[in-house]
């Protein structure tokens, strides 16, 4: 039997996620995200006690491109999903990995403490994950040979 060894998310994430304004037009988040070479953005809380929100190409393509829309008339704030599934620094990547895969989303917010500390996809957290896995596979192996 193998015991899964903990591994947080903050060893997955990419710390300091891109952010914008949810006032900005569509246009300028494609800008951001060509010139950063990124696929989403965080949109910034107005203040204290407002949630995050996210904009991701899906998002793009489908309330704006695929309906016709301008993206210079559109602002971030109409396509943006918000509020967003949020990961602890500290929580288990099987953990996260569960969480996404149950509500279908590939990306989501990290915090720390109640501050935004980082982004971390699905794609990410398996490539943190998969590593240990494998180890842990022929470490397996090699005590029953």
């Amino acid at each position: 039997m193998t015991v899964a060894t903990y591994r947080p998310v903050s060893e997955a994430m990419r710390p300091e996620p891109k952010t914008i304004d949810g006032l900005a037009t569509v246009a300028q988040a494609m800008d951001v995200m060509r010139r950063q070479g990124i696929s989403s953005l965080v949109i910034e809380r107005r203040h204290e006690g407002d949630e995050y929100g996210l904009v991701v190409m899906h998002d793009i393509a489908d309330k704006v491109i695929a309906r016709n829309r301008s993206p210079q008339r559109v602002s971030v704030y109409e396509i943006m999903s918000k509020p967003v599934i949020t990961v602890d620094t500290e929580m288990d990547i099987r953990y996260a990995v569960r969480l996404l895969t149950r509500f279908g989303v590939s990306r989501t917010l990290v915090m720390d403490k109640g501050e935004l500390a980082g982004l971390v996809t699905l794609k990410d957290l398996v490539f943190a994950y998969i590593p240990e896995a494998a180890a842990e596979a022929a470490d397996s192996s090699a005590a029953k040979g």
